[in-house]
């Protein structure tokens, strides 16, 4: 059962970096450029949305492995911690008026992945 709960959680991953380095890099860029922040804060912004693609592009990879490779489960524990802490401030920012997160699949994508690597751990 582990083996497909991270599989799951695997292409979760690879799915969202697709999605958010592809489509929702695009839509965000747009956002940014269209601000009156200065360049640097622009492109520190950007900085941080590729980051994140990276993040969730590792963290599939990862999980992948581990499916195949049970002796390197201790790689699935950095992962769900920071998919369960990345939802929690999500919803913490949810919690303390920003709703239009709640319309972004951020937390739930999260929460699934770090739901799904615990339950599979």
């Amino acid at each position: 059962m582990s083996f497909y709960l991270f599989l799951i959680a695997a292409a979760i991953c690879f799915l969202s970096a697709g999605v958010h380095g592809i489509w929702g890099r695009g839509v965000y860029l747009g956002f940014i450029s269209k601000t009156n922040l200065p360049i640097r804060e622009k492109t520190i912004s950007a900085v941080t949305w590729d980051i994140f693609t990276i993040m969730l592009l590792v963290s599939g990879g990862c999980l992948g492995f581990v499916a195949f490779n049970a002796q390197a489960i201790w790689m699935a524990y950095p992962i769900m911690l920071i998919n369960l802490l990345g939802a929690g401030v999500f919803f913490a920012m949810i919690a303390t008026g920003r709703k239009e997160l709640i319309a972004l699949p951020g937390a739930y994508l999260m929460s699934a992945i770090g739901v799904l690597t615990l339950l599979a751990v």
